[in-house]
């Protein structure tokens, strides 16, 4: 089973830290945020993993090579253009025919991967997403669950309209057939994949129980780097 690791981003918001290190090279806990998926990706035994990348390309690869250094065998994406999530994705799956999964790069997170991929295939999902309980439901997008199915998002609810406190973390296990949906080109997974394919009731959820730390700002990522605890060698 293949891996994506999405790590394109220009880490505006991270500026000046990004100035002159792409985001996925910044470090947390003295290792570049991505090395911390990798070794977990490894931990439970997926160990063909495509980096998507763009912003500042060449660094990245310089630094994780053909992966062999971890254990993993490691290619590559390059974004020309900005693409999205969403056509990220479609572009670095383009020729896979079996379950892959993705995550978003600048999120830490200890997933579980072979029990959410046990999840997805006892529920023959067509996308499963890592989903996670944030204590302040108005700062994200909220799932609405129906019998383990994802019916909906609700972008930063009020407490009073939350269905739930559960967050997309970020982690998917997918199928290849779920992104016929989207258009070619510039496009998002959240908006024009996952929603669309929630409404036709084929994204499930997989709880993740264990950490999970964003770092898209500044004050994000230094509290990341100040609580997150890696994986275990």
């Amino acid at each position: 089973m293949k891996a994506i690791i999405l790590a394109g981003g220009f880490g505006t918001r991270l500026r000046p830290l990004t100035n002159d290190i792409p985001k996925p090279l910044l470090p947390i806990k003295g290792k570049p945020i991505i090395e911390h998926a990798i070794k977990n990706f490894k931990k439970h035994g997926i160990e063909d993993i495509i980096l998507s990348i763009g912003f500042m390309a060449d660094k990245i690869k310089n630094y994780f090579g053909n992966g062999g250094k971890w254990g993993v065998k490691i290619s590559y994406i390059v974004e020309d253009e900005p693409l999205g999530t969403g056509g990220a994705i479609k572009k670095a799956a383009q020729g896979l025919k079996e379950t892959f999964l993705v995550i978003n790069g600048d999120n830490l997170a200890d997933f579980d991967w072979q029990s959410a991929i046990k999840t997805h295939q006892e529920k023959n999902a067509k996308i499963t997403l890592q989903l996670y309980p944030v204590e302040d439901v108005t700062k994200y997008g909220i799932a609405r669950l129906v019998d383990g199915k994802i019916v909906e998002f609700i972008e930063k609810p009020t407490i009073e309209r939350a269905p739930s406190n559960l967050n997309n973390a970020g982690g998917y296990i997918m199928e290849p057939s779920a992104l016929d949906i989207l258009p070619e080109g510039f496009c998002m997974i959240e908006r024009d994949c996952f929603e669309k394919l929630a409404a036709l009731g084929e994204v499930f959820a997989h709880h993740h129980g264990g950490q999970w730390y964003p770092t898209d700002t500044i004050e994000k990522y230094t509290h990341a780097d100040e609580n997150f605890e890696p994986t275990s060698e």
